[in-house]
């Protein structure tokens, strides 16, 4: 059950107009929402500081929605609200200009989130962006830190799937409300995530994504983290937004070098020679992060065999094609060249992935060969086959032929 305090600012929250910076800011000079909310025009006229345009809007206190209605769907989807002044708001989120007033979860937020990477990139990612999205998300869910992404298709998509297939745990945070899923084609992943992480939005339940909600939901998805990871992204990508955000904050920012004819390695290849941290295992990655954050991850890391083979991300970069790329990116493929980065084997597969994985003969087999084989639609075996592929343990040839790579 909300307290009187949380639902006086979800109140204040709704009122059109008026931003968590005003929110707060007003209830450290007037003591509590309560008193902002009981505020008469005289006493908001004193303060000075608040414009007269949110000085009216608080007057008329104009609802984008209903606070009943807000408060049934709440209830409705089993939501916790985490204002900014609750004992669970995360520290690192208060770091954030402005920070959200409350948070809608959908989970729940852990302690053990603080150690955090975000993932992000573009929503039109090819094979390589998602299957190094997957890799890279199961190998740190694998060393105990949490994932967070912002539950898009494409490298987000292949982020939160990664970390929950390792067993890990996973935030995505929204750019609607929380009655609302978004893209509708990651339904199946809402329960998962739910399970091992949370979903949290900033903005009312029923709140369509609208295209100014995005950047607001980057600031969030940054500001929970150690640091932000781009893969694939082009000059255009919110996700370079996050980034950025990334580095206002004084988080670290990494980028995956990509392929050097692919629209979708600009945006990372420039944040590269802007000064980004260029990672191609996830060992570079923790390396960047401050001492005493490494030793907690180092404190948290299970030791065990599966774990001791998942170190390395697949980034396939081929040196023979790097002319013309910047430096950064030839001194990375000079070092990727003296170690060798072995392919883990895929996580437990589900029943559809086996029966498509047994299906595929040495050297290679056919899409359509598959789907006589199994017996499966050919939307089911596409769907298998894709996620073989992100576990790494299939390829596919030119000409719709699958190999095994295991």
């Amino acid at each position: 059950m909300l307290s009187i305090e949380t639902k006086n600012l979800l109140h204040l929250s709704l009122i059109q107009g008026v931003g968590p910076k005003t929110v707060l800011f007003l209830v450290k000079i007037l003591g509590s929402a309560e008193k902002v909310l009981s505020a008469t025009p005289e006493e908001l006229e004193k303060v000075e500081e608040l414009s007269a345009n949110a000085r009216n809007r608080l007057t008329q206190r104009k609802l984008g929605c209903s606070l009943e209605r807000e408060l049934e769907l709440i209830q409705e989807y089993g939501c916790q609200i985490i204002t900014y002044y609750d004992s669970a708001y995360p520290r690192l989120l208060k770091e954030v200009d402005p920070p959200p007033l409350l948070l809608y979860v959908r989970g729940e937020l852990k302690p053990e989130d603080a150690l955090s990477i975000a993932i992000v990139g573009s929503r039109e990612a090819k094979d390589y962006g998602r299957r190094v999205s997957y890799q890279l998300s199961h190998q740190l869910a694998n060393r105990g830190l949490t994932v967070i992404s912002g539950f898009a298709k494409g490298i987000d998509t292949c982020a939160h799937r990664g970390a929950l297939e390792a067993g890990g745990r996973t935030i995505a945070v929204m750019g609607n409300g929380l009655s609302l899923i978004y893209p509708a084609g990651n339904s199946d992943l809402v329960d998962k995530v739910v399970e091992s992480g949370a979903l949290i939005s900033e903005f009312p339940m029923g709140m369509k994504p609208r295209a100014e909600n995005f950047p607001r939901r980057n600031r969030i998805i940054s500001g929970l983290t150690l640091g932000t990871v781009v893969v694939e992204a082009s000059n255009r990508s919110g996700a370079l937004i996050t980034a950025r955000l990334a580095s206002e904050q004084g988080r670290e920012v990494f980028a995956v070098p990509g392929e050097i004819f692919s629209e979708l390695s600009t945006g990372t290849h420039k944040l590269i020679d802007n000064g980004a941290k260029l990672i191609s295992t996830v060992d570079d990655l923790i390396e960047a992060l401050p001492h005493h954050i490494i030793n907690q991850i180092s404190a948290i890391t299970p030791t065990s065999e599966a774990t001791n083979r998942g170190k390395q991300i697949p980034i396939i970069i081929n040196k023979d094609n790097l002319e013309g790329t910047s430096s950064a990116l030839q001194k990375s493929t000079e070092t990727d060249k003296k170690k060798p980065l072995p392919k883990p084997p895929p996580p437990d597969l589900t029943s559809d992935e086996k029966t498509v994985f047994d299906a595929i003969k040495v050297p290679s087999t056919h899409i359509d060969t598959i789907v006589r084989t199994t017996q499966l639609p050919i939307s089911q075996v596409s769907s298998a086959l894709l996620m073989l592929e992100l576990k790494g343990a299939i390829e596919q040839l030119p000409g719709k032929q699958f190999a095994k790579t295991i």
